[in-house]
């Protein structure tokens, strides 16, 4: 029987729409991971803003084909408008789903992207440069919506100028889809704690690789670095090696752990025990807990005797009743673990101290702690 050969599956989401009597199709693009619109109508600067909330409201999206600038101030009004209908809420799972709601309606709005990158669009600025450094090599022409776009560009300009860490008397620069240290209280108390040695330590999840700069600054000999996530790995790469910290740091792809024991090792997880929509979120929120319960339970067998594991976590969470105080005392204890003592800092950035939304309460009360682990003693 004569096999028929079957097209190849697309290597990426690709989204269809008709434009001028004829069938369109370009890549599609989305970190959040968004799958392809069904339903795209071709909008310009003659449609109000009302028409196209009541088209983004439908489910409707819109390829832009007026002018950018244009296009950026519909987005604006589309916001004001999703937020005039919002209420705000305490509680944090309403809170997300108003909010997951927000950013699906203002991702409805999207452009076209020339193979180059280049944005086919009156007025439109040059971002394939930020493009580039988001998506890698081009090749294609595609549809990303403008808000992520306006994303890449806040990203690119964090990684071009980077964010000062006074604990390093440096900068870091983080790169698009890497959580950035803006929040620089936990470096400081990373930077106050006394080192339990310094012949080698390990850093999970080490991110932009700030952490693990600070310990080879406070005379560490040699750090070993750990993530999973390759922009993370390539964003450390970078800071390293713009710091000439690259000789004592050694960047590893792994899940938690290196192999090997060593005299510290310290792990900044994500905070929040919630699930992440899209991939940049799992800096933010750690599903079920299952990287801060992975980091204690493999922490005692990974450290020399005497060593300490550093944990360092805000209280956020417990603020939100998402996970209690208690909870997380019994997972220190059911790793075999004991608190040694702790360092508590209140955040100072910009949301602990305005009412932004409806977790403000929770954000003014919180506080950022690094716990100092160690193995029990046999009983």
């Amino acid at each position: 029987m004569t096999q028929i050969p079957q097209p190849a599956a697309p290597a990426h989401p690709i989204a269809h729409w008709q434009e001028d009597g004829a069938e369109r199709s370009a890549r599609w693009r989305s970190e959040a991971g968004l799958p392809p619109p069904k339903r795209i109508v071709i909008a310009d600067d003659s449609l109000s803003a009302d028409a196209a909330y009541k088209l983004a409201c439908e489910g409707g999206t819109l390829l832009w084909r007026g002018d950018y600038q244009n296009a950026r101030q519909l987005l604006q009004a589309l916001a004001r408008r999703v937020d005039r209908k919002g209420a705000k809420t305490g509680a944090f799972h309403l809170h997300r789903q108003a909010q997951g709601r927000r950013a699906q309606i203002l991702s409805r709005l999207v452009l076209p992207l020339d193979a180059d990158y280049a944005i086919p669009l009156r007025r439109a600025p040059d971002l394939r440069q930020a493009c580039q450094e988001a998506y890698g090599e081009g090749g294609e022409t595609s549809l990303v919506s403008l808000r992520e776009l306006l994303g890449l560009i806040g990203a690119h300009e964090w990684r071009k100028k980077g964010v000062e860490v006074k604990a390093l008397a440096a900068r870091i620069h983080p790169h698009y889809g890497v959580f950035a240290p803006i929040r620089g209280e936990y470096v400081d108390l990373a930077a106050d704690a006394p080192l339990p040695g310094a012949e080698l330590a390990f850093d999970i999840g080490t991110g932009s690789g700030v952490l693990a700069a600070l310990l080879a600054k406070r005379g560490v000999a040699r750090v070993v670095a750990t993530d999973q996530d390759e922009r993370a790995l390539a964003c450390a790469a970078d800071n390293l090696q713009r710091l000439q910290l690259d000789g004592q740091v050694e960047l590893q792809r792994a899940n938690l752990f290196p192999e090997g024991r060593a005299q510290l090792a310290i792990c900044n997880p994500p905070w929040l025990p919630a699930k992440p929509s899209s991939a940049i979120e799992y800096a933010v929120y750690d599903p079920d807990s299952a990287m801060l319960r992975g980091y204690l339970d493999g922490l005692a067998a990974h450290l020399l005797p005497g060593g300490e594991g550093w944990l360092i976590l805000s209280d956020l969470a417990e603020h939100l009743g998402l996970r209690s105080r208690e909870q997380l005392l019994q997972w220190i204890d059911q790793a075999g673990l004991a608190v040694l003592g702790r360092l508590d800092v209140k955040p100072s950035h910009k949301k602990a101290v305005e009412q932004t939304d409806g977790l403000s309460a929770a954000r003014r009360a919180e506080i950022t702690s690094l716990w100092r682990l160690g193995v029990k003693a046999p009983a």
